[in-house]
């Protein structure tokens, strides 16, 4: 599954490096640094978190991505984005979302956002489609890609 996700996150961009780290990141196996994914194997615990801290870097302007480190600050709105892009990517990489909502993370909250996702109430899409990654669904169909699938991937 790590082999499946990098594969993805380089075809769209974002540097994913696999590394020798530390136990002590943020995020265990991984970490952020120049705008790229450092993980280590050994250590990583949750895969999907690969693709939670990339939806943090597609939704970072590019100019700034270069500056992005495991010490960058997310608001909340910046982290329901990465939640809505991390939920289009394993859509598109059909994966099961207990791969990226596992129950180590998002304290405790992960089967609300299961069962949310899967009912179409999508938190954090109004900051991709502002990003212009993605399309609203209750803005209709008519007018192109309709989340979960994406326009694009990376916020220029």
């Amino acid at each position: 599954m790590i082999a499946t996700i990098v594969s993805f996150l380089d075809s769209i961009g974002i540097p994913a490096i696999e590394t020798s780290l530390p136990r002590n990141t943020f995020l265990p196996g991984l970490t952020m640094q120049g705008g790229a994914i450092h993980y280590d194997s050994r250590l990583l615990l949750y895969p999907g978190d690969l693709l939670h801290e990339a939806g943090h870097i597609a939704l970072t302007p590019a100019a700034a991505r270069p500056q992005l480190t495991a010490d960058t600050e997310f608001n909340l709105g910046d982290d329901l984005g990465a939640i809505a892009w991390s939920y289009a990517a394993l859509t598109f990489l059909h994966l099961d979302p207990k791969v990226v909502f596992h129950d180590g993370g998002y304290r405790g909250n992960s089967p609300a956002f299961i069962t949310n996702f899967a009912a179409g109430r999508y938190v954090g899409v109004p900051l991709l489609e502002w990003a212009g990654l993605t399309i609203e669904p209750r803005r209709g169909r008519a007018e192109g890609r309709v989340f979960p699938p994406m326009i694009k991937w990376l916020r220029d």
